[in-house]
């Protein structure tokens, strides 16, 4: 064959070899993730103890998850995902006596034996409406695919609050970054979801430039921090809307986000339960004064940014209004964290992280009279209390063992553990294998 015919055909192959390397939208991805964390605390200083104190004796606790990311493209611009999992795991002390928890995996923790459930079960739909274009990566739960920087998508179906809310790049996922509750989302924001984190609602996400509007309502529990959901959405429901701004500080990226929540549901008092006491002359109890719908309400606002190409810090800030009991979360009604993250390139680690975060939780003083009166609420209860916020300091170190498999040590130290300055301080050791497939 002649060298012009060679060149010819090398020629009319170019569009085909520039379409092979061209990102394209995938119809459908298959991913899965696996997690083991194990914790141990030594023994720590109590004064006293209550039925939901954690142990002052040493334990140890552990979590186990494996997840699959299970996604199709039905039509154009829809995503449908269903995430099934299996989980085992048993936590500190029946998972009480923190305001801050050491692991944001353990509410998934089925005790010693395997439980697979649905995890997620949702159709997002997207609305291009111009403004250019932008690419998203094929990841856990979001198909690849080429969309407008000015869209409006909504989700609809079983999902978790923060899939949609409060994303944070530098902390948010206890499987990759810090395992402490306090980072995960805001301590104070008590987001509408069953004890495992997820709920049945819809979120709608509007974003416009440096711009993102977000808002949504998601299902309750029926009963506070329990499984089954309260589907009268109508009628009690968990509200948020979150306002987004990307920026430049300094010639890096950086991210802004200013966020609300409602919620409206069956929830008991903290100074009903304290009059009630009082008047039977016993210990006050949330359990005998839960008998009204109640509105809670909080504000909270999250910085991300970049310090340059390798290293970023965050900034979480809330206070909720703290009258009524715990629907979901976590005992907390005012919390503030930051810290920083830094990749390993500087030392010739690049996939690898170290990260390094301080939170503050504190409570409101109807809550606050509640526990001093010897009063238990799901989480905490020491029988009495000598108050201080709740400090944590959280560090750890991710680091790359192969491809697609990373190994974490993990350092939590909680001072005040449930607010309570007469027990802890308490100190935390932890490992974590996380793989993805």
């Amino acid at each position: 064959m002649k060298l012009p015919r060679l060149l010819s055909l090398f020629l009319a192959a170019l569009p085909l070899l520039a379409l092979a390397d061209e990102f394209t939208d995938e119809d459908w991805n298959a991913k899965f993730q696996t997690t083991l964390v194990w914790q141990k605390k030594p023994a720590f200083s109590a004064a006293y103890s209550g039925p939901n104190s954690l142990s002052p004796d040493a334990e140890e606790a552990y979590t186990f998850t494996a997840t699959a990311h299970l996604g199709f493209r039905p039509w154009r611009g829809g995503e449908m995902y269903f995430d099934p999992e299996v989980t085992q795991g048993v936590p500190f002390s029946s998972l009480t006596g923190l305001g801050g928890f050491n692991n944001g995996e353990a509410t998934r923790a089925s005790g010693p034996k395997l439980k697979i459930y649905r995890q997620r079960l949702f159709l997002r739909q997207t609305w291009n409406l111009g403004g250019g274009s932008e690419k998203l990566a094929s990841d856990f739960n979001q198909l690849a695919s080429i969309v407008d920087k000015n869209r409006f998508v909504l989700t609809v179906g079983n999902f978790s609050v923060l899939d949609v809310f409060d994303k944070n790049a530098y902390a948010q996922d206890p499987r990759t970054q810090f395992l402490n509750w306090s980072n995960m989302t805001y301590a104070a924001y008590d987001y509408a979801a069953d004890a495992r984190g997820f709920g049945w609602g819809f979120a709608g996400e509007w974003y416009q430039g440096d711009w993102a509007v977000r808002f949504g309502r998601m299902t309750p529990p029926r009963d506070p921090n329990m499984l089954a959901p309260d589907l009268r959405f109508f009628k009690h429901y968990g509200d948020q809307a979150e306002i987004e701004h990307a920026h430049e500080l300094g010639g890096q990226p950086g991210k802004l986000r200013l966020l609300v929540f409602r919620n409206r549901a069956i929830l008991a008092r903290y100074r009903d339960a304290i009059d009630y006491g009082r008047t039977h002359n016993e210990v006050p109890d949330i359990f005998k004064v839960r008998n009204g719908e109640q509105i809670k309400y909080g504000l909270g606002v999250d910085l991300e940014q970049a310090l340059g190409h390798d290293a970023g810090l965050f900034l979480r800030a809330m206070t909720a209004d703290g009258r009524s009991e715990t629907l979901a979360f976590t005992e907390a009604d005012q919390s503030l964290a930051g810290g920083v993250s830094i990749q390993g390139s500087s030392w010739g680690r690049a996939q690898d992280t170290l990260g390094l975060a301080l939170m503050r939780n504190g409570l409101s003083h109807d809550r606050r009279d509640y526990l001093a009166a010897g009063g238990i609420s799901f989480f905490i209860g020491d029988g009495k209390l000598n108050y201080r916020p709740e400090t944590i300091f959280e560090s750890y170190y991710n680091w790359q063992v192969v491809k697609n498999a990373w190994l974490s040590a993990d350092y939590q130290r909680i001072a005040n553990p449930a607010y309570n300055a007469d027990r802890g301080p308490v100190n935390i050791y932890g490992m974590r294998l996380h793989l993805e497939y």
